[in-house]
Formats: structure tokens, C-alpha cells, sequence
């Protein structure tokens, strides 16, 4: 796929990595759409875009909820005329330990932590692939879907609503790509390792030294590292069906 003048739809795309694809999409000439839950968000891209030049909808929307989806998808056909790919970025942590038993009181994960997690990284998920897959089989046209899923799909302590998420992500990656390839969809994955973003770059210092100390490369991927990768599977059209991991070498 030519990135110029592709018309592709980001989700999850106000900030971390989600706002870098987006940016970098954008200058490489794409017709981008982003979207997500803060306000705030929205509009601090909104002003970023503008004062590079870009154009870039942004629309406020809740992967979770089929209703808010379709319309997602009905104002970025309406504003673009198609689709050529999605992006499904949008994503949560509620992390807890499964079962903690600390000064007599044992506490469990609460229900709305494995809930919510699931409902945006998994359902979100299922949802924007679904309509995407929709459009792009009635538009005759082939196209990508890609999905992000995370390293810690193989199992991360405090993060059994996390980790089942993303292992589904990566589950659902697979079967769509069998699935849709007889349309010329493809289907693919991202998995990246620890990169650094807002939320990372928020941790204690003595944190960040004992991730660093596991992985291979011995640093942080930045976000622009992601966005390589990002581009390559827009591009590669013998791609599909494969979960890339960008994780400096990371193995949990």
C-alpha cells in the first residue's frame, strides 16, 4: 500500500503512540483519522496538526461501544470516501494481582478491572476490525488491518486482564488474516516491548533501570521506532497473518 493519500483511521490516536502514527502518517501525505475518549486529547492534536499544516479529523469515540464505532466509521467515510486502513490502538491498563493476601486481608482483582480492559482492548478490537472488514469487502478494495497488541501477551505479573487482552488481539490477528485474505485484506499485529511514552516515561528512575537491565538492547524503543514498523506493514504486501514485535530483543 502507497501511504500517500491513504486514507487510514487510527484509534486510540490523542496520545503515546497512537498520536505519533497518526502525525507520522499525516506528514508521509495519508488522509488520517484519529480517535478517543479525552477531550482534552482531541484537541491538543487537533492544534498540533494544524501548526504543521496537517489535516487530521479527529472525533470523539468509544471503541467498546458498537454504536459509537459504526458512527466513527460513517464520519470518516463521509469525510474521505473510503477506507484503506485501520489502526486499532486504542487501549487501557487496570492493573491488580490476581489474588493478594497482605496482613491477614486477602483482595482480589475487582471484576471492573478485567471488564474494562477487555470491553476497549479486546471488544474495541473486535468491533473496529469488524466494521473496517465490512467496508473494505463492500468497497472491492483491498486493504490492511492492523492491531497492536503488546510483549506482554505471553503473561506479566499484575496484568491477567492486560495479558489475556492482548493475546486475544494477537488470536483474532491470525484468523482474520486466514479469513480475509480471499478479498485481498490483509491482517497483521503489532507487539511492541517497553517504548518510551508519557505513561513510561513516568516511572522512578530505579524502575526504569531494572526493565532496561531484561532487555537485550539494554533501552526504552522509542515511539518513532514503532512508527517505522508501522509503515512497514502498510507497505509490505506479501505481509499478513504475522504479529511483529518491536521489543528490543524482550523475551518474558
Amino acid at each position: 500500500m502507497e501511504i500517500k493519500n491513504a486514507r487510514i483511521l487510527i484509534t486510540g490516536g490523542a496520545r503515546g503512540l497512537g498520536k505519533e502514527f497518526a502525525l507520522d502518517l499525516a506528514r508521509r501525505g495519508a488522509r488520517v483519522g484519529v480517535c478517543a475518549v479525552s477531550q482534552e486529547g482531541l484537541e491538543s492534536i487537533r492544534a498540533e496538526s494544524k501548526a504543521e499544516g496537517l489535516e487530521l479529523l479527529a472525533c470523539k469515540a468509544d471503541v467498546s461501544k458498537e454504536e459509537e464505532v459504526k458512527a466513527l466509521f460513517a464520519g470518516f467515510l463521509d469525510k474521505h470516501g473510503g477506507l484503506d486502513a485501520v489502526v486499532n490502538n486504542a487501549g487501557i491498563t487496570r492493573d491488580a494481582l490476581l489474588v493478594k493476601r497482605k496482613d491477614g486481608e486477602t483482595k482480589v482483582m475487582p471484576l471492573d478491572y478485567w471488564q474494562r480492559v477487555i470491553d476497549v482492548n479486546l471488544t474495541g478490537v473486535f468491533l473496529c476490525g469488524r466494521e473496517a472488514a465490512r467496508i473494505l469487502v463492500e468497497q472491492e478494495s483491498k486493504g490492511v488491518i492492523i492491531s497492536i497488541s503488546s510483549v506482554n501477551r505471553h503473561g506479566s505479573i499484575g496484568q491477567t486482564n492486560y495479558t489475556a487482552s492482548k493475546a486475544g488481539v494477537a488470536g483474532m490477528t491470525v484468523t482474520w488474516a486466514k479469513e480475509l485474505a480471499r478479498y485481498g485484506i490483509r491482517v497483521l499485529a503489532l507487539a511492541p516491548g517497553y517504548i518510551l511514552t508519557e505513561m513510561t516515561g513516568g516511572m522512578r528512575e530505579d524502575v526504569k533501570e531494572k526493565i532496561e537491565a531484561v532487555i537485550p538492547l539494554r533501552r526504552f524503543g522509542t515511539v518513532q521506532e514503532v512508527s517505522h514498523a508501522l509503515r512497514f506493514l502498510l507497505e509490505n504486501g506479501y505481509l499478513t497473518g504475522r504479529i511483529i514485535e518491536v521489543d528490543g530483543g524482550m523475551r518474558i
